[in-house]
């Protein structure tokens, strides 16, 4: 018998793809603003054309065209919606897990929680490690009642032409038939309710983050949290600096108030109808009506920063979940 050679294949080589940003102005005052927008503005080569959505290795995943055609990553038929295999789960839990699962900690920094005494159960604390709850325990870590729902975070560079909500009446396309390969490598019981955080106009693309955690996307969308978020504008035509100084200065009123922004600057300074600007307010078409009540269109409108999540090396149309340091940030953000 001829023995099978143990030569194997040389791997493929893998390029990175660098990706250009405009430079912000140097000359601007606001230095942190500055050193912000560089790593904001991210220019994603190629954003027009249709890319494959992300995958881990042994996921068939087929071109964007799926998508635009609703149809699922790798389904034999447009009914047929494919999920990663159930999460069994007994009757009983161990704590660790529990508090894993209710977005508090990795399990094994959970133990540490656990140790320390923050968590009870029943309104009894629990310091043994391997205890173990029922599903209808009342589980506190520092006061706080948890579900026992596990949370998902996932990051969406949104596209143009898609609605940010669940179900559009009129059939239009929405964010949710562009996450819809995340279903594969969710494991649940049962699968979780996912929804947008926040509204992006149709037209507007950019930063959009995607979660079943109610009481996250209620903190990040009130008006008290104040939550940054910059956007990158293009405008039909240049702004004049008198309509540059007027914005900075609150000089703007619209129909529902004085139009207040956190700051204004030229992204590239060789081109005045590029305008980087920083808000938290969450009204309605707020930068658009901006712009507009000074005789500008808003040609192009690009969330670049959302409560400190950026859209870097995720190119148009993409999506991905996130890690669980960015999750911690992102819930003690406020």
């Amino acid at each position: 018998m001829q023995k099978k050679s143990s030569d194997k294949p040389a791997k493929k080589e893998t390029k990175t793809s660098s990706i250009p940003y405009k430079k912000w102005d140097k000359k601007k005052k606001n230095t942190a603003l500055v050193s912000a927008a560089k790593k904001m503005f991210e220019r994603s080569s190629g954003d027009g054309e249709k890319k494959k959505f992300d995958k881990k290795p042994g996921d068939k995943v087929k071109q964007a065209k799926e998508f635009f055609n609703k149809k699922f990553i790798g389904a034999k038929s447009e009914e047929e919606e494919i999920y990663s295999e159930e999460e069994k789960f007994s009757d009983e839990v161990r704590l660790n897990k529990y508090l894993s699962h209710a977005g508090v900690a990795s399990r094994r920094a959970a133990d540490e929680l656990i140790k320390e005494g923050r968590v009870t159960v029943n309104g009894v604390v629990i310091k043994e490690m391997g205890h173990k709850v029922k599903v209808k325990d009342k589980v506190e870590f520092d006061g706080k009642r948890l579900s026992p729902e596990k949370k998902y975070y996932i990051l969406l560079n949104k596209p143009k032409d898609y609605i940010t909500t669940v179900k559009d009446e009129n059939d239009r396309k929405t964010v949710m038939e562009l996450v819809r390969g995340a279903h594969q490598q969710i494991k649940a019981i049962q699968k979780p309710r996912l929804y947008p955080v926040g509204r992006l106009d149709r037209n507007t693309t950019g930063v959009l983050l995607i979660t079943n955690d109610g009481e996250l996307a209620q903190k990040l969308t009130h008006p008290s949290t104040e939550v940054k978020k910059v956007y990158h504008v293009i405008l039909d035509k240049k702004l004049r600096k008198e309509d540059f100084d007027k914005i900075a200065e609150g000089g703007v009123v619209l129909e529902d108030g004085i139009a207040e922004l956190d700051e204004i600057a030229y992204p590239n300074p060789k081109n005045k109808a590029e305008v980087g600007v920083q808000i938290h307010t969450g009204k309605n078409r707020f930068i658009r009506r901006l712009f507009e009540a000074l005789d500008y269109e808003v040609v192009k409108l690009d969330r670049v920063f959302f409560a400190g999540l950026t859209k870097k090396d995720l190119a148009r149309g993409r999506w991905r979940f996130l890690s669980e340091e960015e999750v911690r940030l992102l819930k003690h953000f406020m």
